[in-house]
């Protein structure tokens, strides 16, 4: 007997795959054409090859950056996942501090990141902020717009307090899904915390932790209003992340040729440490 089918789902897939054009596959393409060719105005492009490739990939300024991009994103997550995970078992798990608790966690996530930025800004000025007067208070020398060192302090801090809260969630989300008979096992047991946390916990919560680091990995190798607005890559270049300068290649110098290889690159380098973390933490799920 033959079966009919129905294709008329395609129309409803249609204008998706539209906008997918539209907003991803076209870009890209344009990209792509911009790495591979030199122009000097007027539209007129001259074919350039892997030109572009080689110059970002033998320049020091671009090692720099990547560098600087890399100490950032994995210091941030050696303390947003440990951190969140310890907010997660603290927060209650029944009764009404329940909502109010979820609510004050997601209060960061809501605001918009310039804003968030500008805030910081304000908040660690050594003259008039709260955090530059209090630590300037204790007797230590704290200016964050003229020491690197201060500047990379402040940066985390704004980023820890800004984005703690999506592991937070994540992780509590994770946790209120493990089922009771586990517990009660462990306590028939008389397993201590910390091996209810390693035996049971942690292994639960092993999918969740993935989705969060993965989630964190991307958007801070991708970050850039927030330290834009807080420090604009200063002092000198001392934050000058990834992102931070391919806008500056590309918009400040508009060299359109350089920056389209530096973001394919850029693009590369996420897709395939998103793979890494990935394959990693999922090794032996299927065992």
């Amino acid at each position: 007997m033959n079966k009919t089918v129905n294709q008329k789902a395609w129309f409803f897939v249609l204008p998706v795959l539209v906008l997918v054009a539209f907003n991803a596959i076209i870009p890209l393409m344009t990209v792509v054409n911009y790495s591979v060719q030199e122009t000097f105005g007027d539209n007129k492009f001259f074919w350039a090859g892997v030109l572009w490739f080689e110059q970002v990939l033998h320049s020091e300024r671009f090692h720099a950056s990547l560098g600087r991009q890399l100490f950032f994103t994995f210091t941030i997550l050696a303390i947003e996942i440990p951190l969140g995970i310890a907010i997660a078992l603290a927060m209650p798990k029944k009764g009404p501090w329940v909502s109010v608790c979820l609510v004050l966690m997601a209060l960061p996530l809501l605001i918009p990141w310039n804003v968030v930025g500008a805030i910081w800004n304000i908040f660690a000025l050594p003259d008039i902020g709260l955090l530059g007067r209090i630590i300037n208070g204790m007797g230590i020398e704290y200016n964050f717009t003229r020491n690197p060192g201060d500047a990379w302090f402040t940066l985390i801090l704004m980023d820890v307090w800004h984005w703690t809260s999506l592991v937070v969630l994540l992780a509590y989300a994770g946790l209120v899904s493990i089922p009771d008979a586990y517990y009660q096992a462990a306590k028939i047991d008389g397993a201590r915390p910390l091996a209810v946390f390693r035996y049971i916990q942690l292994p639960k919560l092993k999918r969740v932790l993935t989705i969060a680091v993965l989630l964190r990995f991307m958007d801070s190798f991708n970050i850039y209003t927030e330290p834009f607005v807080l420090t604009g890559g200063g002092p000198g270049n001392s934050t000058t992340l990834l992102s931070i300068d391919l806008v500056k290649v590309a918009l400040g110098q508009f060299d359109l040729g350089p920056a389209a290889a530096m973001s394919l690159i850029y693009f590369l380098i996420i897709l395939l440490m998103s793979w890494i973390f990935y394959t990693l933490m999922m090794r032996g799920e299927e065992q």
